[in-house]
Protein backbone atom coordinates (compact mmCIF):
# COMPACT_ATOMS: atom_id res chain seq x y z
CA UNK A 1 0.00 0.00 0.00
CA UNK A 2 1.26 3.50 -1.24
CA UNK A 3 1.51 6.30 1.26
CA UNK A 4 -0.78 8.49 -0.31
CA UNK A 5 -3.49 5.63 -0.52
CA UNK A 6 -7.22 6.88 0.36
CA UNK A 7 -7.34 4.41 3.20
CA UNK A 8 -3.96 4.43 4.08
CA UNK A 9 -3.18 3.07 7.73
CA UNK A 10 0.97 3.37 8.05
CA UNK A 11 0.64 7.28 8.93
CA UNK A 12 2.00 7.50 12.68
CA UNK A 13 -0.56 10.70 13.33
CA UNK A 14 -4.19 10.00 14.22
CA UNK A 15 -5.99 13.15 12.18
CA UNK A 16 -8.81 14.58 12.75
CA UNK A 17 -10.77 13.32 9.95
CA UNK A 18 -10.03 9.45 10.99
CA UNK A 19 -10.93 10.76 14.22
CA UNK A 20 -14.30 11.69 13.59
CA UNK A 21 -14.99 8.91 10.83
CA UNK A 22 -14.37 6.34 13.72
CA UNK A 23 -16.30 8.27 16.32
CA UNK A 24 -19.55 8.35 13.51
CA UNK A 25 -19.10 4.64 13.00
CA UNK A 26 -18.65 3.48 16.97
CA UNK A 27 -21.87 5.71 18.00
CA UNK A 28 -19.74 7.37 20.58
CA UNK A 29 -19.29 10.88 21.51
CA UNK A 30 -21.22 14.45 20.47
CA UNK A 31 -21.87 14.46 17.15
CA UNK A 32 -23.10 18.01 15.62
CA UNK A 33 -24.32 19.36 12.34
CA UNK A 34 -25.58 22.67 10.91
CA UNK A 35 -29.09 23.01 10.41
CA UNK A 36 -29.85 23.31 6.50
CA UNK A 37 -33.06 25.54 5.24
CA UNK A 38 -35.55 23.11 5.40
CA UNK A 39 -34.91 22.37 9.06
CA UNK A 40 -36.45 25.65 9.95
CA UNK A 41 -39.79 27.30 9.97
CA UNK A 42 -40.63 29.53 7.51
CA UNK A 43 -41.27 33.16 8.58
CA UNK A 44 -45.09 32.94 7.74
CA UNK A 45 -45.59 29.53 9.81
CA UNK A 46 -46.75 29.05 13.52
CA UNK A 47 -43.78 28.86 16.38
CA UNK A 48 -46.21 26.46 18.13
CA UNK A 49 -47.62 24.13 14.93
CA UNK A 50 -44.52 24.91 12.31
CA UNK A 51 -47.50 24.72 10.24
CA UNK A 52 -48.58 27.93 7.84
CA UNK A 53 -50.90 30.69 9.93
CA UNK A 54 -54.24 30.88 9.30
CA UNK A 55 -55.25 33.58 11.20
CA UNK A 56 -51.41 35.13 12.08
CA UNK A 57 -50.90 36.95 15.40
CA UNK A 58 -47.75 38.37 16.51
CA UNK A 59 -46.12 39.34 19.93
CA UNK A 60 -44.49 42.59 20.96
CA UNK A 61 -41.05 40.57 20.36
CA UNK A 62 -41.73 39.64 16.82
CA UNK A 63 -42.57 36.11 17.45
CA UNK A 64 -45.61 34.83 15.19
CA UNK A 65 -48.32 32.15 15.99
CA UNK A 66 -51.85 31.64 14.86
CA UNK A 67 -54.22 32.19 16.82
CA UNK A 68 -56.15 29.71 17.31
CA UNK A 69 -52.93 27.77 18.55
CA UNK A 70 -51.61 30.55 21.10
CA UNK A 71 -54.97 31.37 22.72
CA UNK A 72 -55.65 27.14 23.46
CA UNK A 73 -52.00 27.74 25.12
CA UNK A 74 -52.90 30.60 27.05
CA UNK A 75 -56.14 29.04 28.11
CA UNK A 76 -54.15 25.46 28.99
CA UNK A 77 -51.38 27.42 31.18
CA UNK A 78 -54.18 29.01 32.95
CA UNK A 79 -55.91 25.99 33.63
CA UNK A 80 -52.43 25.02 35.00
CA UNK A 81 -52.27 27.91 37.00
CA UNK A 82 -55.83 27.45 38.87
CA UNK A 83 -54.69 23.55 39.67
CA UNK A 84 -51.47 24.52 40.94
CA UNK A 85 -53.14 27.33 43.32
CA UNK A 86 -55.96 24.87 44.39
CA UNK A 87 -53.11 22.79 45.35
CA UNK A 88 -50.92 24.93 47.02
CA UNK A 89 -54.35 26.40 48.91
CA UNK A 90 -55.03 22.72 50.13
CA UNK A 91 -51.05 22.70 51.35
CA UNK A 92 -51.45 26.01 53.10
CA UNK A 93 -54.81 24.63 55.15
CA UNK A 94 -53.36 21.40 55.88
CA UNK A 95 -50.22 23.07 57.37
CA UNK A 96 -52.75 24.93 59.34
CA UNK A 97 -54.46 22.45 60.67
CA UNK A 98 -51.05 20.63 61.12
CA UNK A 99 -49.75 23.50 63.52
CA UNK A 100 -53.25 23.54 65.33
CA UNK A 101 -52.74 19.90 66.02
CA UNK A 102 -49.30 20.40 67.47
CA UNK A 103 -51.02 23.58 69.77
CA UNK A 104 -53.32 21.48 71.14
CA UNK A 105 -50.57 18.41 71.71
CA UNK A 106 -48.15 20.86 73.41
CA UNK A 107 -51.16 22.27 75.86
CA UNK A 108 -52.53 18.54 76.58
CA UNK A 109 -48.30 17.64 76.98
CA UNK A 110 -47.97 20.54 79.85
CA UNK A 111 -51.66 19.45 81.27
CA UNK A 112 -50.83 16.12 81.85
CA UNK A 113 -47.01 16.85 82.98
CA UNK A 114 -48.71 18.74 85.59
CA UNK A 115 -51.43 15.88 87.00
CA UNK A 116 -48.40 13.72 87.06
CA UNK A 117 -46.54 16.18 89.08
CA UNK A 118 -49.62 16.35 91.31
CA UNK A 119 -49.59 12.75 91.65
CA UNK A 120 -46.16 12.85 92.74
CA UNK A 121 -46.30 15.15 95.24
CA UNK A 122 -49.20 13.23 97.05
CA UNK A 123 -47.56 9.68 96.52
CA UNK A 124 -44.68 11.17 98.72
CA UNK A 125 -46.42 12.72 100.96
CA UNK A 126 -48.46 9.73 101.76
CA UNK A 127 -44.99 7.31 101.70
CA UNK A 128 -42.95 9.84 104.10
CA UNK A 129 -46.10 9.42 106.50
CA UNK A 130 -46.35 5.67 106.31
CA UNK A 131 -42.15 5.65 106.00
CA UNK A 132 -42.57 3.17 102.64
CA UNK A 133 -40.42 3.62 99.61
CA UNK A 134 -41.40 6.34 97.43
CA UNK A 135 -43.38 4.92 94.13
CA UNK A 136 -42.33 5.50 90.87
CA UNK A 137 -45.12 5.63 89.39
CA UNK A 138 -44.54 9.29 88.54
CA UNK A 139 -41.28 8.03 86.64
CA UNK A 140 -40.69 9.68 83.37
CA UNK A 141 -40.07 7.28 80.60
CA UNK A 142 -39.44 6.94 76.33
CA UNK A 143 -43.44 5.48 76.73
CA UNK A 144 -44.92 7.54 79.03
CA UNK A 145 -47.30 10.65 78.31
CA UNK A 146 -48.21 9.70 74.83
CA UNK A 147 -44.09 9.51 73.83
CA UNK A 148 -44.78 5.99 72.15
CA UNK A 149 -46.35 8.08 69.02
CA UNK A 150 -43.57 10.38 68.88
CA UNK A 151 -40.93 7.76 68.49
CA UNK A 152 -40.64 6.01 65.51
CA UNK A 153 -40.84 2.28 64.84
CA UNK A 154 -38.97 0.64 62.01
CA UNK A 155 -40.30 -2.94 63.02
CA UNK A 156 -43.60 -2.18 64.06
CA UNK A 157 -45.80 -1.44 60.61
CA UNK A 158 -47.93 1.52 62.19
CA UNK A 159 -45.37 3.42 63.56
CA UNK A 160 -42.87 3.29 60.38
CA UNK A 161 -41.69 6.89 59.11
CA UNK A 162 -42.77 8.21 56.23
CA UNK A 163 -40.99 10.73 54.06
CA UNK A 164 -42.98 14.03 53.76
CA UNK A 165 -43.95 14.94 50.68
CA UNK A 166 -42.46 17.90 48.55
CA UNK A 167 -43.91 21.09 49.00
CA UNK A 168 -45.15 22.99 46.52
CA UNK A 169 -44.02 26.47 45.71
CA UNK A 170 -46.74 29.66 44.92
CA UNK A 171 -47.74 29.19 41.20
CA UNK A 172 -47.02 32.56 38.91
CA UNK A 173 -49.91 33.99 37.44
CA UNK A 174 -48.28 34.89 34.47
CA UNK A 175 -48.22 33.33 30.88
CA UNK A 176 -44.96 33.25 29.58
CA UNK A 177 -44.65 33.55 25.68
CA UNK A 178 -43.41 30.05 24.93
CA UNK A 179 -40.81 30.90 22.54
CA UNK A 180 -39.08 34.21 24.20
CA UNK A 181 -39.73 33.27 27.95
CA UNK A 182 -41.36 36.93 28.60
CA UNK A 183 -44.72 37.96 29.71
CA UNK A 184 -47.57 37.28 27.18
CA UNK A 185 -51.38 38.43 27.35
CA UNK A 186 -53.92 38.28 24.70
CA UNK A 187 -54.70 41.74 24.43
CA UNK A 188 -50.89 42.05 23.46
CA UNK A 189 -51.58 40.01 20.21
CA UNK A 190 -51.66 41.56 17.13
CA UNK A 191 -53.26 40.46 14.37
CA UNK A 192 -51.18 40.31 10.75
CA UNK A 193 -52.59 41.35 7.69
CA UNK A 194 -50.10 39.55 4.52
CA UNK A 195 -50.29 40.65 1.31
CA UNK A 196 -50.94 37.32 -1.24
CA UNK A 197 -49.21 37.33 -4.44
CA UNK A 198 -51.88 37.96 -7.40
CA UNK A 199 -50.59 36.04 -10.24
CA UNK A 200 -53.46 34.87 -12.23
CA UNK A 201 -51.45 32.05 -14.04
CA UNK A 202 -50.66 30.37 -10.85
CA UNK A 203 -53.31 27.87 -10.29
CA UNK A 204 -51.69 26.05 -7.24
CA UNK A 205 -52.89 26.43 -3.35
CA UNK A 206 -51.78 28.88 -1.36
CA UNK A 207 -50.18 26.34 0.66
CA UNK A 208 -48.18 24.77 -2.57
CA UNK A 209 -47.02 28.06 -3.76
CA UNK A 210 -43.55 29.10 -3.06
CA UNK A 211 -43.67 32.79 -3.07
CA UNK A 212 -47.31 33.31 -1.06
CA UNK A 213 -46.48 36.25 0.06
CA UNK A 214 -45.10 40.07 -0.82
CA UNK A 215 -44.41 43.31 0.23
CA UNK A 216 -47.49 45.31 0.99
CA UNK A 217 -45.61 48.75 0.29
CA UNK A 218 -43.04 47.98 -2.62
CA UNK A 219 -44.51 44.43 -3.36
CA UNK A 220 -41.48 42.67 -3.50
CA UNK A 221 -41.46 38.40 -2.69
CA UNK A 222 -41.17 37.69 0.87
CA UNK A 223 -39.29 34.45 2.48
CA UNK A 224 -36.89 33.54 4.83
CA UNK A 225 -34.25 35.20 3.42
CA UNK A 226 -35.84 39.31 3.18
CA UNK A 227 -36.30 40.80 6.77
CA UNK A 228 -39.79 42.09 7.56
CA UNK A 229 -41.31 43.92 10.00
CA UNK A 230 -45.14 44.48 10.95
CA UNK A 231 -46.70 47.66 11.24
CA UNK A 232 -48.18 47.60 14.55
CA UNK A 233 -51.38 49.95 13.90
CA UNK A 234 -53.03 48.27 10.62
CA UNK A 235 -50.65 44.56 10.71
CA UNK A 236 -49.24 45.11 7.48
CA UNK A 237 -46.38 42.92 6.56
CA UNK A 238 -43.63 45.33 4.68
CA UNK A 239 -39.66 44.29 4.22
CA UNK A 240 -37.06 46.03 6.60
CA UNK A 241 -35.55 47.62 3.25
CA UNK A 242 -38.71 49.22 2.96
CA UNK A 243 -38.99 50.95 6.82
CA UNK A 244 -35.29 52.40 6.02
CA UNK A 245 -35.34 53.53 2.83
CA UNK A 246 -39.34 54.85 2.85
CA UNK A 247 -40.92 54.78 6.19
CA UNK A 248 -38.45 56.24 8.70
CA UNK A 249 -37.83 59.00 6.26
CA UNK A 250 -41.27 60.86 8.16
CA UNK A 251 -42.27 57.57 10.29
CA UNK A 252 -46.07 57.94 8.61
CA UNK A 253 -47.76 54.41 7.19
CA UNK A 254 -47.48 54.49 3.14
CA UNK A 255 -50.93 53.27 3.13
CA UNK A 256 -52.99 55.12 5.48
CA UNK A 257 -50.59 58.02 6.38
CA UNK A 258 -51.00 57.60 10.13
CA UNK A 259 -48.23 58.81 12.06
CA UNK A 260 -45.78 55.84 13.50
CA UNK A 261 -43.54 55.65 16.22
CA UNK A 262 -40.30 52.96 16.72
CA UNK A 263 -42.71 51.09 19.09
CA UNK A 264 -44.97 50.52 16.26
CA UNK A 265 -42.63 48.74 13.74
CA UNK A 266 -41.68 45.31 15.55
CA UNK A 267 -39.15 43.07 13.45
CA UNK A 268 -40.99 39.80 12.39
CA UNK A 269 -38.82 36.75 13.77
CA UNK A 270 -37.83 34.78 10.78
CA UNK A 271 -36.59 31.20 10.40
CA UNK A 272 -33.18 31.16 9.29
CA UNK A 273 -31.62 30.35 5.74
CA UNK A 274 -28.69 27.83 6.09
CA UNK A 275 -26.42 31.03 6.25
CA UNK A 276 -24.70 31.91 9.30
CA UNK A 277 -25.43 35.72 9.43
CA UNK A 278 -29.46 35.01 9.36
CA UNK A 279 -29.42 32.98 13.14
CA UNK A 280 -27.28 32.41 16.05
CA UNK A 281 -28.84 29.02 16.49
CA UNK A 282 -28.85 26.55 13.66
CA UNK A 283 -26.84 23.86 14.75
CA UNK A 284 -27.88 20.59 15.99
CA UNK A 285 -26.24 18.49 18.58
CA UNK A 286 -26.56 14.71 19.60
CA UNK A 287 -25.18 13.78 22.83
CA UNK A 288 -24.13 9.82 23.00
CA UNK A 289 -22.28 8.06 25.63
CA UNK A 290 -18.63 8.78 25.67
CA UNK A 291 -15.96 6.48 25.38
CA UNK A 292 -13.42 6.27 27.82
CA UNK A 293 -10.04 4.48 28.35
Amino acid sequence: MTRHARNCTAGAVYTYHEKKKDAASSGFGTSSRRLGKDSVKNFDCCSLTLQPCHYPVITKEGYLFDKEAILTYIITKKKEHERKLKEYERQIKQDEEEQADRANAESKKQLDKFMSLEKNIVSSKTASTAEEIPSTSGAISNVSLGKRKELPSFWVPSQTPSAKVARIEKPDSKVYCPVSGKPLKTKDLIQVKFTLVKDASDKKSLIAKENRYMCAVTHDILNNSVPCAVLKTTGDVVTMECVEKIIKKDMIHPLTNEKLSESDIIPLQRGGTGFSTTNDNLQGKEERPALQC
